[in-house]
């Protein structure tokens, strides 16, 4: 069969114009991996004026009109946001195309009903450029992890907060100035909301629990704290116990007297430099996942930018196309294990703890009696004493979340604690 598979392109940014660029620039390397040539049916986008290295021939405003057109064959979406991506997407599986999309926030709101209207029409839906970029990571979780029971996936999925993250380390700036530098860089956008509060990287976390668990997670699902509030001494205090701070989405199958459910959460902490996470600088993501039988894997490139994303994006236009040749859609994600979400209060979490307190005999008494009556142990504590007043950093060992939040309110109304001056979530210490 010659006759070229027609592809409906939604959105011609950043990622859209390198997806465009390398269909043309690898068009016979695509050819031959697929079966049969691939060929740009029609782009489509707002404001045609700004697109002049797109033909004038292929650029077009009305998006339904082109998914649903009998010549195209399968649809890239990468508009992004919750619609009229939502639509033009069912739009298209319902007109039988097969859809490649990078939509991180559509996925993780909406992705069971897509999957369903994808599986009814007997299509595929693929989104590995969703998570991580250039990264294969979603394939092998769904794919080469199947026969497997994943326990933990922990990763470093935004790039913006990496790179403002490690230059705090790097240099002692605090946010403000490190944020400043990654905008002016181009690595954050000028409204940086989305990921320095974390919304980017806890659609991401729904994605990987719902694929790592067999279960649906939604973003409403993710408990979710960004980097802003995040200090130079918070950094400094993690250098002095061998640590670096970094935003992990943590997602994890925890195993209860009720059964097994699932945590997953977004928020800054502490891991050893000797963890693999830690190395990971700039703008990487690196994702590190713990199966039953495998044991600890870790996927690690770059996470954003337009060819990076466009990689992964071609990497599912020639999986979907070869199914389309084939004639059969690929067996997508199931839900099958249903089991519930954890909420943060329940999840067992570890903390540091840096106190400023009055230097005087029976403080650190009072202090571990707190902690004892939230049922806190405490794993490790240090003292450094300066003239009338003293340092206390303390770690703990794990404990109900909800617990250590109630024990940092009630250190914050003790007499002798002058102040809590750092108090962050730690992952990874023995």
């Amino acid at each position: 069969m010659t006759a070229p598979l027609r592809v409906a392109l939604l959105g011609c940014g950043t990622v859209g114009g390198a997806v465009l660029r390398l269909l043309d620039e690898q068009a016979g390397d695509l050819t031959a991996r697929i079966g049969r040539p691939v060929q740009v049916a029609g782009v489509a986008v707002r404001r045609p004026d700004r697109h002049p290295e797109v033909p004038a021939g292929l650029l077009t405003t009305d998006a339904v009109g082109l998914v649903t057109r009998d010549d195209v064959d399968l649809v890239v979406e990468v508009i992004g946001g919750i619609e009229p991506a939502r639509s033009l997407i069912l739009a298209a599986v319902e007109a039988g195309k097969s859809v490649v999309s990078a939509n991180k926030a559509l996925l993780a709101e909406d992705g069971v009903a897509l999957h369903a209207a994808a599986a009814k029409a007997g299509v595929d839906l693929y989104y590995e450029a969703s998570v991580a970029g250039a990264i294969p990571l979603l394939r092998p979780l769904r794919e080469s992890l199947a026969g497997d029971q994943i326990r933990r996936v922990v990763g470093i999925v935004n790039g913006t907060t990496n790179y403002i993250l490690s230059r705090m380390a790097e240099t002692g700036a605090g946010f403000s100035e490190a944020l400043a530098e990654a905008t002016e860089l181009g690595y954050a956008e000028a409204d940086p909301t989305a990921d320095v509060d974390g919304f980017d990287a806890a659609a991401k976390a729904a994605i990987l629990a719902s694929l790592s668990f067999h279960t649906a997670v939604t973003a409403a699902d993710v408990h979710r704290e960004g980097i802003s509030a995040v200090s130079a001494t918070d950094v400094a205090r993690a250098a002095e116990i061998g640590c670096t701070v970094k935003l992990l989405a943590i997602c994890e199958r925890v195993a209860g007297e009720d059964g097994d459910t699932v945590a997953v959460r977004v928020h800054p902490a502490m891991i050893p430099t000797s963890h693999p996470l830690a190395a990971v600088g700039g703008a990487f993501n690196a994702v590190f996942v713990e199966a039953e039988a495998a044991g600890q894997l870790m996927f690690y490139g770059q996470g954003a930018g337009g060819e990076p994303t466009a990689s992964a994006v071609l990497g599912d236009l020639v999986a979907v196309a070869r199914n389309r040749v084939a004639g059969a859609a690929g067996a997508g994600p199931t839900a099958y294990a249903d089991l519930p979400t954890r909420p943060i209060a329940e999840t067992p979490t570890r903390y540091h703890v840096s106190l400023d307190v009055a230097d005087v005999p029976g403080v650190l008494a009072t202090v571990a009696t707190a902690f004892a009556e939230h049922g806190v142990s405490i794993a490790t504590v240090r003292q450094d004493g300066h003239g009338d007043a003293a340092t206390l950093v303390i770690v703990t060992h794990s404990a109900p979340d909800a617990a250590l939040s109630s024990t940092i309110a009630a250190l914050r109304e003790v007499p002798a604690v002058r102040g809590v001056t750092s108090v962050l979530r730690v992952e990874g210490l023995s």
